[in-house]
């Protein structure tokens, strides 16, 4: 399901994808941003993925080649396809960079623990690795503040968007394993601005003072895990709470749900 709001270069976001890749075609080219022959056909629009393109679905590496694809067709059409790190990025690199050492396969078992699909792991290629090595880990898009996490270790990496950003890239460009496995431990965080125990609403006005913004936008806990009433199948569009300071846009499509493409009022 897709909202539709100001036409001027709008700005969408897409969820976890989890390897759903016909998923994934289906609701780009619903809204309009892909066409018959799966080419880019948004024009001016600035489209995001918020991160976990791998695991627990079938085919995570066709979704990070169609999306590596359709980022050099907008920029060719004045529009932009960018990408969040998330951290099943991390789990499955981690796998492909340290799981074939013997001292290291905690990574491999991690990664298979949380839905790793080895057909994955075979069909890597360095031109996959570089692109995601090179997500950011976050990104302030107009007055919307995009994380993948609803999580508050960022801080943890900067007191800034490029702090942050500079400082998680250079963990996944050097060989330090260690770094890496904090670097995960911190991403198995969630629901820190949503947890009324935790402060969530104090947790949400520090994040957004800190890194800037109106409005986290974050994936990474699927909605219903929230909202228990609402079942994957039926969500058809982001979850706002804390008075619209946060918006969940994870449709949990791993987990049954269509999924969804959300258009960011501007």
């Amino acid at each position: 399901m897709l909202r539709r709001t100001k036409p001027n270069k709008p700005i969408y976001v897409v969820g976890d994808v989890h390897g759903q890749y016909a998923k994934l075609v289906t609701l780009l080219r619903e809204a309009g941003l892909m066409d018959a022959d799966w080419r880019w056909s948004g024009g001016n629009a600035r489209l995001w993925f918020m991160g976990d393109f791998f695991d627990r679905g079938p085919d995570g590496v066709s979704a990070v080649d169609l999306v590596m694809r359709l980022q050099r067709e907008a920029k060719a059409a004045g529009g932009e396809v960018n990408s969040l790190l998330g951290n099943h990025e991390i789990l499955f690199l981690g796998a492909y960079k340290f799981g074939r050492q013997h001292s290291n396969t905690m990574f491999t078992m991690g990664w298979m623990r949380n839905g790793g699909v080895l057909s994955d792991l075979e069909r890597i290629r360095d031109a996959h690795v570089e692109w995601l090595i090179n997500l950011p880990a976050m990104a302030l898009v107009e007055d919307c503040l995009l994380m993948h996490a609803d999580a508050k270790f960022y801080t943890e990496y900067g007191d800034s968007i490029e702090a942050v950003n500079r400082n998680i890239c250079e963990i996944l460009h050097n060989e330090d394993w260690y770094q890496w496995e904090q670097l995960l431990e911190m991403f198995s965080e969630r629901l820190s601005f949503f947890n009324p125990y935790e402060d969530g609403l104090g947790n949400t006005r520090r994040i957004l003072q800190t890194y800037g913004g109106k409005q986290i936008v974050h994936g990474h806990t699927p909605i219903h895990y929230m909202e228990p009433s609402l079942k994957p199948a039926v969500i058809h569009e982001p979850l706002a709470y804390n008075y619209g300071m946060c918006l969940n846009v994870d449709g949990a499509m791993c987990l049954g749900g269509t999924g969804f493409v959300y258009q960011l009022p501007l």
